[in-house]
């Protein structure tokens, strides 16, 4: 995710990451809500801010594991362990991509994917979650 907008820009898009969070950010304020963006290359910082979500007034999820969707059980155990909503967002269809691309570890512990759709995928994320937590 740190290098987005730069690396296969052909699968993953022009883009980059403060971009996208920008963009999100934008419509956040349209639904009211408060949005937090978060990257880390490293799998514990990424556990660790999973677990401290709802501590810190955190109300769901929108995660993109990146490889670490294939290979983290701590991730999943991470997720499964705060129990918030959270989405996996996938900008490139993960299905359609190499063998070990399209099993994941981390959906299991969410409550939907999100996949193929580009970035537009995490506005649906967030979309999905706002309407979510307000029933």
């Amino acid at each position: 995710m740190q290098l987005l907008g730069k690396r296969e820009p052909e699968i993953y898009g022009k883009l980059t990451l403060d971009e996208l969070h920008s963009n999100l950010m934008e419509v956040a304020i349209a639904l009211n809500v408060d949005l937090v963006c978060y990257q880390s290359n490293h799998e514990g910082n990424i556990v660790d801010r999973i677990g401290n979500a709802a501590q810190d007034g955190i109300d769901a999820i929108i995660i993109n594991p990146a490889a670490y969707t294939h290979t983290s059980i701590a991730i999943h155990d991470a997720l499964k362990a705060v129990a918030l909503p959270a989405v996996e967002v996938h900008i490139s269809n993960v299905g359609t991509r190499e063998e070990f691309r399209q099993e994941s570890l981390t959906a299991p512990a969410c409550i939907a994917m999100i996949a193929g759709l580009g970035v537009d995928g995490y506005e649906w994320a967030l979309r999905s979650l706002v309407k979510l937590n307000k029933k």
